[in-house]
C-alpha cells in the first residue's frame, strides 16, 4: 500500500522547555522512523498552511484572532496548560493544513492512507477556545473539509488518546454525518466523555464515548474495538476514517494511568486499517495527538505505520505492562445497550 505522511521542521518551532508537549516528541518519532528506514518507504505530502476561510469553518474568528495576537506579542498562555510562542500560530496553521492536504491526497487516490506527524495537537480545541495543549482542532477541520469540500456524507472519527476529545465532540455534537468515537480514561482531564454524552438533536446517537477507569490495558481495548467500534462502524458505513492518535494510554506514560502496551497499540492500528479496507476502500488517516513517554510514542507511531503499509511487524523495546489489567465487560455492555448494539 502507498502510505503518505506529513512532516515539516516548522512543527518543532512550537515548543516550550519543561512542558510535556514539546519538540522532543516529534524528534523522537523521526529518529526511530529514520533508524528503521521507514520514512524512505512513505510518500511525503508537503504541508501548506490552512486558509482563514477553512479555519473559520470550524473555529470562531475571535478564537483565531486570539491565538494570532498572542503569537504576535511574542507568546503567552491561553490557559494554564496551553502555551503559545511566537511561532505557534504559523505551526498550527501548517499542522491543520497538512492534515487537510493528506486527506485530499487519500481521497484523490494519490496514496491509500496516511499519518500526519504534526504539532501542535488538536482534539481538545473547541470552536471558540484552545485548551489541553491544543490550538486548532486538526481532526475536526479535516472532517469538515471532507464533508463540505469533498462531498463525503459520512466520516468516522476514532479518538484513542487517553484524554477525551472534548473539542471534537463539541464541534460535531449535533451532526449526524460525523460519527465520533472516543475511548479514554475517566474521570480525567478534561472531565468530559461520560457514556450518557451521545449527541444532541439530529446528532443524537452519533457521539459514542467509552469512558474507562484507570488500569485498562490491551485486552480491554481490544474487546472494546471488537464489541463496540466494529459494529458501530459497520452500521454507519463511513466513507473515510480519521484517527486522533494519542499514545498516552501506554502503561509507562507519565500523564495517565492506563496499561496499553506498544503491541496493544499496534493491534488498534491494525484493526483500524482492516476496518477502512472493509468499509471505505482503505481510506484511513491518522493524526498525532498526545503521548509523553518518548519511546512509547515513537514505537507506537512506528508500528502504526507498519500497519498502514500492510505489514504485521511489531517492534516493542518496553515490554508488557507489569500490572494486572482491569476488567471492562460491564462497561462494554452498558455502552452496547445504550447504542443498540
Amino acid at each position: 500500500m502507498a502510505t503518505g505522511y506529513v512532516y515539516d521542521p516548522r512543527f518543532l518551532e512550537h515548543t516550550l522547555a519543561g512542558h510535556p508537549e514539546n519538540r522532543h516528541r516529534l524528534e523522537s518519532i523521526l529518529q526511530v522512523l529514520t533508524e528503521r528506514s521507514v520514512l524512505e518507504r512513505l510518500t511525503s505530502i508537503p504541508p501548506q498552511p490552512i486558509s482563514e476561510d477553512r479555519l473559520q469553518g470550524v473555529h470562531t474568528p475571535a478564537h483565531i484572532a486570539r491565538v494570532r495576537q498572542v503569537a504576535e506579542r511574542g507568546g503567552g498562555h491561553l490557559d494554564a496548560d496551553t502555551y503559545v510562542t511566537r511561532h505557534s500560530y504559523d505551526a498550527a496553521l501548517l499542522a491543520a493544513g497538512g492534515l487537510l492536504g493528506l486527506v485530499e491526497a487519500v481521497l484523490a487516490g494519490e496514496v491509500d492512507n496516511g499519518f500526519a506527524l504534526v504539532r501542535p495537537p488538536g482534539h481538545h480545541a473547541t470552536r471558540s477556545r484552545g485548551m489541553g495543549f491544543c490550538l486548532f482542532n486538526n481532526v475536526a477541520l479535516a472532517a469538515h473539509f471532507a464533508r463540505k469540500e469533498k462531498g463525503l456524507e459520512r466520516v468516522l472519527i476514532v479518538d484513542f488518546d487517553v484524554h477525551h476529545g472534548n473539542g471534537t465532540q463539541d464541534i460535531f455534537y449535533q451532526d449526524p454525518t460525523v460519527l465520533f468515537f472516543s475511548i479514554h480514561q475517566y474521570p480525567f482531564y478534561p472531565g468530559t466523555g461520560w457514556i450518557a454524552e451521545t449527541g444532541q438533536g439530529a446528532g443524537k446517537g452519533y457521539t459514542v464515548n467509552v469512558p474507562l477507569p484507570p488500569g485498562v490495558g490491551d485486552a480491554g481495548y481490544a474487546a472494546i474495538f471488537e464489541q463496540i467500534l466494529w459494529p458501530l462502524a459497520e452500521r454507519f458505513h463511513p466513507q473515510l476514517i480519521l484517527v486522533s492518535a494519542g499514545y498516552d494510554a501506554h502503561w509507562d506514560d507519565p500523564l495517565a494511568m492506563m496499561l496499553l502496551s506498544v503491541p496493544g497499540y499496534a493491534h488498534l492500528a491494525q484493526e483500524l486499517v482492516a476496518m477502512a479496507s472493509h468499509l471505505c476502500q482503505g481510506r484511513v488517516v491518522f493524526t498525532l495527538e498526545g503521548g509523553y513517554h518518548l519511546q512509547a510514542l515513537a514505537y507506537g507511531v512506528l508500528n502504526t505505520l507498519y500497519a498502514l503499509l500492510g505489514e504485521q511487524e511489531v517492534v516493542d523495546p518496553l515490554g508488557p505492562s507489569p500490572h494486572p489489567e482491569r476488567e471492562v465487560e460491564e462497561r462494554i455492555q452498558k455502552v452496547k445497550a445504550l447504542h443498540g448494539l
